[in-house]
C-alpha cells in the first residue's frame, strides 16, 4: 500500500479539484472543451496520428466527442478503452459511432470487447493517446482517479500521449507537492484551454 501522508494528500488534491471543476460550471467548462479541442485537433501530432486512443468523457470531464467525431472525419482510426475487471489493465477495442456502447458498473460508456475489433498497441501505427486527469502540472504529471489505469497503459504505450486540462485545472508542479511516485509517467503533451 501506498504512503499514508502521500495517500492523504491525493485525497485533498482530488476533492480540491473536483470542486474547482465543479464551481466552474457547465457553460464555462464546455467553453473550455472547445477551445482545447481547437487546439488539440491543430497539434501536427494529431495530423501524424493514424489511430486515436482516447478516453470517453464521463461527467465533467474534459469532453471528447467532439475530438472523436473529428479523427473519424480525417479517416483515423479510433479505438476506445475498456477496463479490464479485477485488474489496473486496459484493452483498445476500435469504434466507428457511439451507438455500439455498453455502461460499465461505473456508468462509463465502453466499447464491447470483440477480439475482431481489438486494437493492438505494437502495430507499428503512429498512435495518439487522450490521457483524462483531474489536474496536470506543467511537466505533464497527473492526478488521476485513483483507479491506476493510466498508468498501467502509459507504461507500455510508444505512441504519443496528451492530457487534456482545463486551465483552472492546471497545477504548477505535483512533484513538489510530494504525490508524483516512480511509477507515476507523464503525458508528453498537455493541451489546455
Amino acid at each position: 500500500m501506498g504512503n499514508v501522508n502521500v495517500d492523504a494528500r491525493k485525497r485533498e488534491l482530488r476533492k480540491r479539484f473536483r470542486a474547482i471543476r465543479k464551481d466552474m460550471g457547465e457553460e464555462a467548462r464546455a467553453a473550455a472543451d472547445a477551445l482545447i479541442e481547437e487546439r488539440l485537433c491543430a497539434l501536427p501530432e494529431f495530423e501524424w496520428a493514424e489511430v486515436l486512443l482516447p478516453y470517453l468523457d464521463f461527467g465533467p470531464e474534459v469532453r471528447t466527442r467532439g475530438i472523436i467525431e473529428r479523427a473519424w472525419d480525417a479517416g483515423k482510426t479510433v479505438a476506445l478503452p475498456w477496463c479490464v475487471p479485477g485488474t489496473h489493465e486496459m484493452r483498445w477495442y476500435k469504434v466507428t459511432s457511439f451507438d455500439a456502447l455498453v455502461r460499465s458498473r461505473l456508468g462509463v460508456e465502453e466499447p464491447v470487447p470483440d477480439e475482431a475489433s481489438e486494437q493492438l498497441l505494437d502495430t507499428g501505427e503512429r498512435m495518439l493517446a487522450l490521457v483524462p486527469g483531474l489536474t496536470f502540472d506543467l511537466a505533464g504529471y497527473r492526478l488521476g482517479y485513483g483507479g491506476g489505469f493510466y498508468d498501467t497503459f502509459l507504461a507500455r504505450f510508444g505512441g504519443v500521449s496528451v492530457g487534456l486540462c482545463r486551465r483552472a485545472q492546471l497545477s504548477r508542479d505535483l512533484r513538489a507537492e510530494g504525490i508524483i511516485d516512480a511509477h507515476d509517467l507523464p503525458a508528453q503533451l498537455v493541451v489546455t484551454d
